[in-house]
């Protein structure tokens, strides 16, 4: 039981999902998103309100452009994308308080949180495969 208190514990100190992320973001707590992809798939679409910084420029670019002390959220893709885990492993090793977006930009896209691209904001779609849509 302990080991299972132990884990469970520890994997909700350092993820998190899209349906808490947006609910912060709606509350206005201080945390900054930032999608760890490259420039192209940051064109095609991205978390509303979200920093653009590609896990390979954390290590030179963070400090410049979020300030210590801030939580940070990081996200990918997908669940099949590790990015997530090389940005927040940039971030840990410059000292932020750094959680990952499990399911990535896919499942925030899936469960209709806010999206935007390159042209404004997107059109929000509810997938009823991973979440209850209400009329």
């Amino acid at each position: 039981m302990t080991d299972a208190v132990d884990y469970f514990s520890r994997r909700l100190a350092f993820e998190t999902d899209p349906s808490d992320v947006y609910a912060a973001q709606k509350a206005g707590d201080d945390l900054v998103v930032v999608d760890v992809r490259g420039d192209d798939a940051w064109a095609q679409g991205r978390v509303s309100g979200a920093v653009h910084m590609p896990y390979r420029e954390i290590a030179e670019r963070a400090h410049r452009e979020i300030p210590a002390g801030t939580p940070v959220v990081v996200y990918c893709w997908s669940p099949g994308c590790n990015a997530g885990q090389k940005g927040a492993l940039a971030f840990a090793r410059l000292g932020y308080d750094v959680r990952e977006m499990i399911g990535g930009y896919e499942y925030w896209v899936r469960e209709g949180q806010p999206t935007e691209n390159d042209e404004g904001l997107r059109e929000r779609v509810f997938d009823p495969t991973v979440m209850v849509v209400r009329s």
